[in-house]
C-alpha cells in the first residue's frame, strides 16, 4: 500500500510561485512513476505533470509547459511540483498520484494511488 500526503498549496497572486510537495510512504516509491493532476470546480480531473521511476524523463500538459517543473527526491521519498508564473486558470485542487509502473502516463485513469489533494488558488 502506498500513502501520499500533499502540502504547499495556498493563495497566491497571478504571476507568483508555489512549490507543492508530496511525501510518499512505502519502499516502492523509487520503483514507480509519479504524477501531479488537478481538478478545478465543475471540471474533470486533468493531467498536469509526470516523472518516470528514475527521474530521467518528465512530461507536461501543454497548459503548464515552461512554467511548472516536476522533480523527485529519493532520499526523502518526495515528489515536488514547482509552479511559476501562475495564472488564475491554474486554480484547482492539486493531487499527487502514483502509477504502479516505471513508465509515466499523461492519463489520469492510469494512476493507482492518490493523495488527498491540496488547494491552489491564484487571484487576478
Amino acid at each position: 500500500q502506498v500513502q501520499l500526503v500533499e502540502s504547499g498549496g495556498g493563495l497566491v497572486q497571478a504571476g507568483g510561485s508555489l512549490r507543492l510537495s508530496c511525501a510518499a510512504s512505502g519502499r516502492t516509491f523509487s520503483r514507480y512513476a509519479m504524477g501531479w493532476l488537478r481538478q478545478a470546480p465543475g471540471k474533470e480531473r486533468e493531467f498536469v505533470a509526470t516523472i518516470n521511476w528514475s527521474g530521467g524523463s518528465t512530461y507536461y500538459a501543454d497548459s503548464v509547459k515552461g512554467r511548472f517543473t516536476i522533480s523527485r527526491d529519493y532520499a526523502k521519498n518526495t515528489v515536488y511540483l514547482q509552479m511559476t508564473s501562475l495564472k488564475p486558470e491554474d486554480t484547482a485542487v492539486y493531487y499527487c498520484a502514483v502509477r504502479a509502473s516505471r513508465i509515466y502516463s499523461g492519463a489520469s485513469r492510469d494512476y493507482d494511488y492518490w493523495g488527498q489533494g491540496t488547494q491552489v488558488t491564484v487571484s487576478s
